[in-house]
């Protein structure tokens, strides 16, 4: 089932009725492009169909053309707090964004962010945590609820929804595997925009499994998410084989 929406990551669609992807992320310094690059090869080889890379400086951003270039699944650039860095892995060639557009500054920035992804077709991943929420929110619902979850993914949407941009994927992600399934149900029930599944901080290899097999299972029996990583404390490509 999943979204009626959807959007297309490189030559990967996510939602709109298609195949649920299966995603992971390397540990790799993004700015050692071999590295990088061969571990990716090594996760599609897997059967890994999109990889995403930290973006923690400039150098990361623009070394994103040339893993690309040795590569042949899509590259998703993973942005915190600094919209520079989102408007340079756009321009570097990544195939989506994973940002919070809340947290990379006022409306100008937001703004801009949104333009250069709408100029080059680039969808964003909205990615909530139960560790990031705002003070206000965590406040108005005592703590982190799926309710304060899922107005804070609401709220991200809306900001992007502002400046015209609407090629967005969410997802609401906790350690509390309950918790983030409620989230997941509530969020979909309120928008039609993909769902990235996933349970953050799930553990180690048995563990990580465990956890994100019930709350990723639950919800895609519930006909509920588009794409999936099983976030592991273990080398990448475990994640595959999970997922």
């Amino acid at each position: 089932m999943g979204s009626k929406k959807h959007i297309t990551v490189g030559c990967v669609k996510i939602g709109g009725g298609a195949p649920v992807s299966v995603q992971s992320m390397t540990n790799t310094k993004t700015s050692n492009v071999r590295a990088t690059a061969a571990q990716i090869n090594r996760l599609a080889e897997l059967g890994c169909d999109i990889a995403r890379v930290a973006v923690p400086d400039l150098e990361s951003a623009d070394a994103i053309g040339d893993i690309k270039a040795l590569i042949n699944i899509p590259l998703v650039a993973d942005i915190h707090f600094d919209y520079r860095l989102a408007i340079r892995a756009a321009q570097a060639g990544a195939d989506k964004l994973r940002l919070n557009p809340g947290n990379i500054g006022g409306d100008d920035k937001v703004s801009a962010v949104a333009a250069i992804c709408r100029e080059k077709g680039i969808p964003i991943r909205i990615g909530v945590n139960g560790g990031s929420l705002k003070k206000e929110i965590l406040a108005k619902y005592g703590g982190v609820t799926p309710e304060a979850m899922c107005e804070s993914a609401l709220e991200h949407i809306l900001l992007l929804n502002r400046f015209s941009f609407d090629d967005i994927c969410v997802s609401v992600k906790t350690s509390n595997v309950q918790l983030t399934i409620e989230a997941y149900r509530l969020l979909n029930a309120r928008m039609g925009y993909p769902l990235h599944l996933g349970v953050t901080e799930a553990g180690a290899e048995y563990m990580g499994l465990v956890k994100s097999s019930i709350g990723i299972g639950t919800l895609l029996a519930d006909g509920i998410g588009d794409t999936i990583r099983v976030s592991l404390t273990a080398k990448p490509e475990s994640e595959i084989s999970a997922g």
